[in-house]
């Protein structure tokens, strides 16, 4: 984007649908640092108040037309990023009516009403788990898209509703498929809280001998025999959403790119990075596979690379432990 073009978007809004919560928060800092006004939708079901530090915080549901009909009216966003979602795999396997209204429903409630205000673009936080299984990796995007859970499938239902609205409506849209978001805020301002908390870093930081990581399978085609993934910084993330927001603003048309850094790490390199970080070993048990994880997942992000103009910054395994250990170590939500 030309700096004229970013001078004249200095100040403007965002409307930022989840900004409460663990990307959407670390996003919002990112998008104040390059001169938006992030404004947050947000019921506080799973986010934190105090993750919202950069702009207003209007505290509703994103599928009550009244309440996203007034806050269009009185903030005039420029577009709309799109985090609000369950997350949780085993969750969407024991209760995927819940994912379906939540994941799906809602975000149509929310599009109906977005429609009838003006064709303003968004960017919808979307996931490696539209793959399901890979072929082939690095998974690249037109790598076939056949997820393995009703997480998975209700990221990919959207996916397909967005695209199916930018043919009917002309609406615009970006969908970033992530790969696996780790690490925290440098300064500790906000970090990852989820409750329960269900990824490997912040599992890892907590482990004790009477509460040890629990690692599931050791028999995969892997070196080591444990999943590999791809992580990737909350910074790195957020960074692209503001590149992704500059790139569908000055265009049209429905996007999907991955985020990914193309290379990945065992779960036990994660361990042992920790325990490096730590000073002290990590105490760790074993299990049984679980039937959600495939193998390997990573990604191939040469696309949002050449298109956005993004580069990862912060996320080597040992950055990524470190910012997380500072969050863990600062923060009040626990």
């Amino acid at each position: 984007m030309k700096q004229s073009e970013e001078k004249v978007l200095a100040g403007a809004k965002v409307l930022v649908v989840g900004g409460a919560g663990y990307i959407g928060a670390h996003t919002c800092q990112a998008l104040a640092k390059a001169g938006f006004v992030p404004v947050v939708l947000d019921t506080l079901e799973t986010g934190y108040r105090e993750f919202v530090q950069w702009g207003p915080l209007v505290q509703g549901d994103c599928a009550d037309p009244q309440v996203v009909a007034d806050v269009l009216a009185q903030y005039q966003p420029v577009a709309v990023l799109h985090f609000a979602a369950k997350i949780s795999v085993p969750e969407s396997e024991q209760n995927p009516q819940l994912y379906y209204e939540h994941n799906v429903v809602k975000t149509l409630a929310f599009l109906r009403t977005l429609l009838a205000y003006q064709l303003i673009p968004v960017i919808f936080s979307s996931t490696a788990a539209v793959y399901g299984n890979p072929i082939q990796t690095p998974i690249e995007e037109d790598h076939p898209l056949l997820p393995i859970n009703p997480y998975g499938r209700t990221k990919l239902m959207v996916e397909s509703i967005l695209a199916d609205y930018h043919k009917a409506y002309g609406l615009p849209s970006i969908c970033l498929r992530y790969f696996n978001a780790a690490g925290a805020d440098p300064e500790a301002q906000i970090g990852e809280a989820h409750d329960p908390e269900t990824h490997l870093i912040p599992l890892v930081l907590r482990a004790t001998d009477t509460h040890p990581i629990k690692v599931f399978g050791t028999d995969y085609p892997t070196p080591d025999g444990t999943c590999i993934r791809d992580y990737i910084h909350v910074c790195d993330l957020a960074s692209a959403h503001v590149a992704a927001l500059h790139f569908i603003l000055s265009t049209s048309g429905a996007y999907h790119m991955n985020l990914g850094t193309g290379e990945g790490a065992s779960v036990l390199a994660v361990i042992q990075a920790a325990e490096a970080v730590l000073g002290r070993p990590v105490p760790h048990e074993f299990h049984a596979r679980r039937d959600v994880d495939p193998a390997i997942l990573v990604a191939s992000a040469a696309l949002s690379r050449s298109v956005l103009g993004w580069t990862p910054q912060r996320s080597d395994l040992k950055t990524i432990i470190e910012d997380a250990l500072r969050w863990a170590g600062q923060s009040h939500l626990k």
